[in-house]
């Protein structure tokens, strides 16, 4: 089952939304640069650019990710992006809810990757709970890279201390072990595509 079928919308329905807040990414943008908000202009302008990965993924290489994958990663884009609205300092809740929805992507991102990558080898046989573990630790590996950048780029991002680095982290690896538990199944169509790379690479 795809995570489109589990939305229970249509395939336009689920394009309609993914577009709506694609509207909303390039308003904040806007808004970011005539305000001259450069952390909302900046965020809104790279959510913008990853929520267009699967249009050129179609182009490029003619997969067609599924509507509601594309509903997923638009809508991390946009729950991180209104952040800078702040939303993040009138509610402790949100910063949490964006991080677990953005680790729920990156967590199923990198699986994909991985699986497509342990399908492809012969030499690679991992047990499911291997699998499970890896997902953890790749998604809190990515958050300790995004807080160093959000430390390096601090003219351009709110820091706001030690303890937010520790509840962010805690709240990626709810969002990792969630895809870990359940989500797996939802990325199959993305890890067969990854397959296809590698096939591809090298022929």
């Amino acid at each position: 089952m795809t995570l489109g079928d589990r939305l229970g919308l249509t395939d336009a329905q689920e394009r309609t939304v993914a577009r709506a807040l694609q509207l909303l990414l390039a308003v904040l943008f806007v808004v970011g640069v005539a305000t001259l908000n450069a952390e909302l202009a900046v965020s809104a302008g790279l959510a913008l650019c990853v929520t267009l990965l699967p249009a050129l993924l179609r182009r490029e290489y003619g997969y067609s990710m599924d509507a509601g994958l594309v509903c997923w990663i638009a809508v991390a884009m946009v729950l991180h992006t209104a952040g800078a609205l702040t939303l993040y300092e009138w509610f402790q809740w949100y910063d949490e809810v964006t991080h677990t929805v953005s680790a729920t992507l990156v967590a199923g991102i990198g699986y994909a990757a991985f699986r497509a990558l342990e399908l492809h080898s012969d030499e690679i046989d991992v047990p499911p709970t291997f699998r499970a573990a890896f997902i953890v630790v790749f998604v809190l590996a990515a958050g300790l890279l995004w807080e160093v950048l959000e430390f390096t780029f601090g003219g351009l991002v709110t820091v706001y201390g030690i303890d937010d680095i520790v509840t962010d982290l805690v709240f990626n690896a709810v969002g990792a072990a969630i895809v870990a538990i359940w989500g797996t199944g939802y990325v199959t169509d993305l890890v067969g595509f990854f397959r296809g790379r590698l096939r591809s690479r090298d022929g």
